[in-house]
């Protein structure tokens, strides 16, 4: 499992013009899932998430998490974390979960990123088309993986 996670000041998420999620302060997660992910990599990765300190104390360093500033979380699926450029022009996504058993863990992730106590969490929808708005913080910008 890959999370690319970005610091955001506000952020928010589209489908069909629709305006289907949108935070403030808080997390951006970009959400992505390999063929060999399975439902126990959730809860630790999510805990991960509200408890990594990336957010500024008063003398501005890294010392604060996404619960320590009472932050939201915009939860977003991203299977092109997945993509090889490796070979040709044509990233190749085979590394990638099946969207059948994606779906399932994309909204196991979203109830396991609830569960860490995080106040508020919105989320795209998986196989749609959507369309991202945000305003980096910082910028900062992290690739989690489970592996990590």
């Amino acid at each position: 499992m890959k999370v690319l996670l970005q610091r955001v000041a506000r952020a928010a998420v589209r489908i069909e013009g629709v305006r289907v999620g949108s935070i403030e302060e808080g997390l951006l997660l970009f959400v992505g899932f390999g063929k060999n992910d399975t439902a126990a990599d959730m809860l630790p990765l999510a805990r991960k998430v509200a408890h990594l300190r990336v957010f500024p104390d008063k003398h501005g360093r890294f010392d604060r998490s996404l619960l320590d500033t009472d932050g939201a979380a915009l939860v977003v699926p991203q299977f092109t974390l997945y993509a090889s450029t490796q070979k040709g022009r044509r990233p190749d996504f085979s590394e990638a979960m099946a969207p059948a058993v994606g779906v399932e863990l994309f909204d196991a992730f979203i109830e396991a990123v609830r569960s860490t106590g995080v106040r508020r969490v919105e989320a795209g929808k998986f196989g749609a088309d959507m369309q991202i708005e945000l305003v980096n913080d910082g910028p900062v910008t992290l690739l989690i993986t489970t592996s990590e």
